[in-house]
């Protein structure tokens, strides 16, 4: 017998950066990736898989949250995102994502920093598995970890938007 489980709304947003999506129960925000990111598929089949539910076309209170939330983060007003959040994975990548969510808009930390604020100094190659696993881009921030030499490391939505996003919280500060 399958559960009860409501389905999933699913939303395109229209952000500076391009189009996004965002996935969404009435209770929090489940995934908000770029529409043109590589494997978005697969991460969109294993978030329907993991959480048991359909993903169906519809708005949700957290989608019209983040949709709002994105606006003001894109035009300069907005620093830190209240939307809820449901964080699908395993225990070291929420302490991973936690701590992403610590670093200051226009700061950047490499995933050796990372790895030392959890505790396991030698797990930053663990750490950038954790940082691409995200799948709450801008509002967890993955973009804001680079390599320790300084350079830019991947970003899932692009390293062009992963420029522009630092350039643009560090108008901010």
């Amino acid at each position: 017998m399958l559960e009860d489980r409501l389905p999933l709304k699913a939303s395109w947003l229209d952000t500076r950066l391009g189009p996004m999506i965002a996935i969404a129960d009435e209770e929090a925000l489940y995934l908000l990736e770029f529409v043109d990111r590589r494997g978005l598929e697969r991460e969109i089949e294993r978030l329907r898989q993991r959480g048991k539910s359909a993903i169906i076309p519809g708005m949700s209170d957290p989608i019209r949250s983040i949709e709002h939330e994105l606006a003001q983060y894109f035009d300069g007003t907005l620093t830190e995102f209240q939307t809820p959040l449901f964080l699908l994975g395993s225990p070291f990548q929420k302490s991973v994502w936690n701590q992403l969510i610590k670093i200051p808009p226009g700061e950047t930390r490499s995933y050796s920093d990372i790895a030392a604020a959890i505790g396991n100094p030698n797990a930053f190659r663990a750490v950038a598995q954790a940082n691409g696993a995200n799948q709450l881009a801008i509002v967890i921030p993955c973009h804001r970890v680079i390599n320790a030499n300084g350079d830019m490391g991947g970003y899932g939505g692009g390293i062009t938007r992963k420029q522009w996003l630092l350039n643009h919280e560090n108008q901010g500060r």
